[in-house]
């Protein structure tokens, strides 16, 4: 079945359209975004595949869902296969009694691209995606062509003070009802955006899977799985990694700082391309210069 996300909201249809809220096309051209799934066991995986040639995985964060690359993936120059983790988006079901840290994910990615005919695909990942590429490129390099990460995070870099918080109380806080976790998600989309337009757009992709499935209760099984000491059992192990990496980073993200963005790219091997004001969801904000370090890494 092929699809278009229009701000998310998946609607049958052949093309893809250029009006406001919706993915970006090449001038042009029609360009065709297909929803996939795929069964292992008793685990359905999904997520959404693009274009054609070298393939690029692109692993979303906390609170987002596959559809944070909706902008980026029709600007990169091969096929684009943007994966939801178990427990998040559209798979919020599938995460249901699943261990939903980190660690865990890294291991439910590299056991759905062995189900995958992919040559040696590069890592994309933002924020908790990131350190689920992390981890899945240390764990098995030989699988990989390069990595790209995007304020993502590292070392002891998360979770943030919120979302420690937010884990503690969450007994408590799973009861809430959906319009006070409407309004707490309103403002960290404000705070990790550039723009109120883009927060809000943001939101509005995001939030529908979390009112289909029980908004408290689903982001509270994301955060209470949120632990350091994932990236932090690999951190030693980056500077060996010797793969082909970049490193983009919004130097105003209140989340996570620029100054773990240059650690990460200097044991990378490489250097932060920063990019002055932006904030924490750049691959929103700034789709062009994520899929311009993609592109580069490709076509070297």
């Amino acid at each position: 079945m092929v699809r278009v996300w229009r701000w998310g909201v998946m609607t049958e249809s052949a093309t893809l359209g250029t009006h406001p809220g919706s993915w970006s096309a090449w001038p042009g051209e029609e360009d065709v975004v297909q929803t996939r799934s795929s069964t292992n066991g008793a685990l359905t995986t999904r997520w959404i595949d693009h274009g054609s040639g070298r393939p690029v995985v692109l692993v979303h964060g906390v609170p987002a869902s596959a559809g944070l690359w909706r902008h980026v993936m029709p600007l990169v120059g091969g096929r684009s296969l943007a994966w939801e983790m178990a427990g998040y988006g559209s798979s919020i079901p599938e995460g249901a009694g699943l261990d939903l840290s980190v660690a865990a994910q890294a291991d439910r990615l590299l056991t759905w691209l062995d189900t995958q005919d992919l040559d040696r695909p590069l890592l994309v990942g933002h924020d908790v995606g990131g350190g689920v590429v992390q981890i899945a490129a240390i764990r098995s390099p030989e699988r990989f062509s390069g990595l790209v990460l995007t304020n993502a995070v590292c070392y002891d870099s998360w979770p943030v003070a919120a979302a420690k918080a937010s884990a503690r109380m969450a007994p408590v806080l799973r009861h809430l009802p959906d319009p006070l976790v409407r309004r707490s998600l309103a403002q960290t989309m404000r705070r990790g955006h550039d723009t109120g337009a883009m927060a809000r757009e943001s939101l509005e992709v995001h939030w529908q899977h979390y009112a289909k499935y029980g908004a408290a209760r689903s982001l509270m099984a994301q955060l209470t799985s949120l632990h350091a000491r994932d990236t932090l059992s690999i951190a030693d192990r980056l500077p060996d990694l010797h793969l082909p990496a970049r490193v983009v980073w919004g130097v105003a993200d209140p989340f996570q700082k620029l100054g773990f963005g240059e650690r990460l790219a200097a044991d990378l091997g490489t250097e932060v391309r920063r990019i002055p004001g932006g904030s924490h969801f750049t691959p929103e904000d700034h789709p062009d210069v994520i899929a311009e370090a993609i592109n580069e890494l490709l076509a070297s």
